[in-house]
């Protein structure tokens, strides 16, 4: 087959994998087309105008008909996490409509991307499943790679947000025994190395492959190393052995925002040791030069925008083939490194320039346009846990600099006349942000005010906590009283 300008059809394109699959097809040459049932879900997505969008569900035969036709390859990246009456039933049904449907059309081979396990083990439902849809494809007549691959890390990957946010919230973590299980991890940059890769193997190859990154760790090791690599303080995981699956996936939904039908089956796969058997992928996807990415590599990837101190203004140029570990917008919502914010928006009747002169000027002698009290006592309580305070001013009255100190914050990015984003330089247990807007609208202005929080550990969660209830005291009156200054300024103007 050929590797590069073939024809991929992916299902499964708005999942974890699918969806940076895709955009690292397209940068490869491939055409691309995916079947989704709701192609809405795709609208913020940065590939999505293009691919070929096909409108369906995967158990229609039609739909996967019409799909099929003139494909080279197929991605099969489907595996509900429901679960109830009729649920294994329900995923064979679809593998076998869409492996009918690729064999009918002369797909030339289908990649699928299943669950690593220990054989001669009873298996959980969803690994049972997944090991049946595997079977499936590969019995259907048409060529198949079914990889096996056990604990993906990446933002926004299932599993390791599941390790993320218990690290995240928990100092002491009561756990079940199955946290000192081995486990083989792969990072999602390599699990995307080799579904790209697959696509070049030999015609006549119908098998499994398992994949890793050949480093094995506990599920506690895991935890802690994240825990270093987020700067976090060691945990204490204590495994008890009267935690069942239902118990701990009870526990992991009160503590961490992953829903527990999200819980369950992640919990369940985590029974049983879950390391490569085999190593025969390296026979046609030979290993990087440098390796495969270690664990605490693909940890320190997966946080690599949180350690940067980056914000999100947009999802603009968020993946690309050298960036798998970013977050997309396609990703769940409790995905990624946790983000507390307060937005404020203001309609003023003084024209731009007016309310942007207003935002400049923000600051020192000028002060932050609400209760001065808290202001000077947050700047007080600064410099007594040995922070810069809040009497660093500023160096000009009314310009500002990319880079220069204003009060407790720093200048991190300056559009003038649009926005100005403050990064917070007081002693809290996270990273903080103040981000100042302003755009035309019609005759007057919008302004807009969004603070943004990365709290650390859980600390940092409770110290937004305490300070949310004075929001309404503070952020509130600031961009209402900042559009009122402006509507001021431009009055005496034009008087």
């Amino acid at each position: 087959m050929n590797s590069h300008g073939s024809v991929i059809l992916v299902t499964g394109a708005t999942g974890y994998i699918g969806g940076r699959l895709v955009s690292r097809l397209l940068n490869e040459g491939h055409t691309v087309r995916v079947v989704v049932r709701t192609p809405e879900k795709l609208k913020d997505v940065p590939w999505a105008e293009r691919v070929e969008i096909v409108q369906g569900d995967l158990q229609d035969p039609d739909t996967m008909e019409a799909a099929c036709g003139g494909v080279d390859a197929l991605y099969y990246l489907v595996h509900s996490m429901g679960s109830g009456r009729g649920f294994e039933r329900r995923e064979s049904s679809i593998a076998a409509t869409v492996a009918s449907a690729a064999t009918a059309a002369g797909v030339g081979r289908i990649i699928y991307l299943g669950g690593l396990h220990p054989d001669g083990v009873a298996l959980s439902t969803h690994m049972r499943s997944r090991t049946e849809v595997g079977r499936i494809l590969l019995e259907s007549g048409t060529p198949t790679i079914a990889f096996q691959a056990g604990v993906v890390i990446g933002s926004g990957s299932a599993s390791f947000e599941m390790i993320r946010h218990l690290a995240d919230v928990l100092p002491v973590m009561p756990a079940p025994k199955w946290v000192l299980n081995r486990i083989e991890p792969i990072a999602v940059r390599d699990v995307i190395q080799y579904l790209v890769g697959a696509l070049g193997l030999p015609e006549g190859v119908n098998r499994t492959f398992d994949i890793g990154s050949r480093e094995v760790l506990t599920y506690a090791e895991m935890m802690n190393q994240y825990a270093e690599a987020a700067g976090l303080p060691r945990r204490t995981i204590l495994a008890l052995p009267v935690l069942t699956p239902r118990l701990a996936g009870h526990w992991v939904n009160l503590v961490t925002p992953i829903p527990r039908v999200m819980a369950m089956p992640l919990i369940e796969s985590l029974q049983h040791d879950a390391i490569t058997a085999e190593h025969d992928i390296d026979e046609f996807i030979p290993v990087p030069v440098g390796g495969l990415t270690g664990y605490r590599t693909a940890v320190d990837l997966a946080l690599g925008k949180m350690r940067g101190g980056e914000v999100e203004t947009s999802w603009a140029g968020a993946s690309s083939s050298d960036a798998v570990a970013d977050p997309l917008p396609s990703d769940p919502q409790w995905a990624g490194h946790t983000v507390f914010t307060d937005l404020q928006t203001y309609r003023s009747s003084a024209p731009a320039p007016a309310l942007w002169s207003v935002v400049e000027g923000i600051g020192g002698e000028n002060g932050w346009y609400s209760w001065p009290v808290a202001w000077a006592a947050r700047g007080w309580m600064d410099k007594l846990v040995g922070g810069v305070g809040l009497r660093r001013g500023r160096r000009d009255a009314d310009e500002l600099l990319t880079g220069e100190a204003l009060d407790f914050w720093r200048v991190e990015e300056l559009v003038r006349g649009e926005r100005l984003r403050l990064r917070a330089e007081m002693k809290v247990p996270g990273r903080a942000w103040l981000e100042l807007s302003v755009e035309p609208d019609g005759t007057g202005s919008t302004y807009r005010q969004r603070a943004v929080f990365f709290p650390k550990g859980l600390s940092g969660r409770l110290y937004w906590l305490a300070v949310l209830p004075f929001h309404n005291f503070i952020f509130k009156p600031m961009a209402r009283n900042i559009a009122r200054a402006a509507e001021a300024q431009a009055a005496q103007t034009a008087g």
